[in-house]
Order: C-alpha cells, then sequence, then structure tokens
C-alpha cells in the first residue's frame, strides 16, 4: 500500500486533505508559490527584490503569496528597525528549505522541456 493511501485522508494543522498531494499542492500550489521559494532558495531577500526577480507579479499578489507561505510556515519575514523606512527580508524558514530537492527537480524538468520543445529569450 502507497504511504498516502494509508488512511481515506490526511489531516495536518486541523486541515483535512483527501491526499498528501493536496496538502503539498495547498502548501505550494498555484503560479506564484513555488516561483517565490525558488527566488528565495540561494538567499533571504526584501520584497523589491522579489518584485524585481519576478517581473510579471503584481504586487498585491506577491504580497498575499508571501503572508500565505509565512502563514504555512515555509517562509520567514523579519523586519529590521523600529520607525519608516523599515527593512523587511524575507527567507526560506527549515520547512520551506526542506523543499528545495522539489524545486531542484521542478527547475530540471521545465529547463528539459525548453531544450526540447523551446527556447531560452530575452526581454526586450
Amino acid at each position: 500500500m502507497k504511504e498516502e493511501c494509508k488512511g481515506d485522508y490526511v489531516k495536518v494543522n486541523g486541515k483535512i486533505y483527501p491526499c498528501s498531494v493536496s496538502l503539498t499542492m495547498d502548501l505550494v500550489g498555484g503560479k506564484w508559490k513555488a516561483v517565490i521559494l525558488y527566488h528565495l532558495m540561494d538567499a533571504n531577500k526584501r520584497f523589491s527584490q522579489l518584485r524585481r526577480e519576478m517581473g510579471t507579479v503584481t504586487e498585491m499578489t506577491l504580497s498575499l503569496q508571501l503572508k500565505q507561505l509565512e502563514k504555512d510556515g515555509l517562509v520567514s519575514r523579519k523586519v529590521y528597525g523600529k520607525k519608516p523606512p523599515i527593512k523587511v527580508v524575507y527567507g526560506l524558514t527549515d520547512f520551506g528549505k526542506s523543499f528545495i530537492p522539489v524545486l531542484e527537480s521542478i527547475t530540471k524538468w521545465g529547463n528539459q522541456i525548453v531544450t526540447e520543445k523551446g527556447e531560452f529569450v530575452n526581454a526586450d
């Protein structure tokens, strides 16, 4: 029997999921969460750095996704200073770092698809 099929459901932090894949996708699924984690893989970054690196993400979407990743324990948010301008830095928690092997596999697979079916291009 597969590990994820040992019960009818899985329960984490009081939330019930039909399977562990559903749990994983709740934590990192969607268009931007994995991309944010990817950009935080090598270094902690400020909001403006993430926004610049991610290009097409809106400020509102980035802010909401960072809050969700922080709530789920994947990203930490550290505030430096007490009055404006304050410095806010985001980074991966140990839990977030445990997702790095998955991110590396996703990146490798994506690169393979581009190599076989597309091309890398520069923005104009």
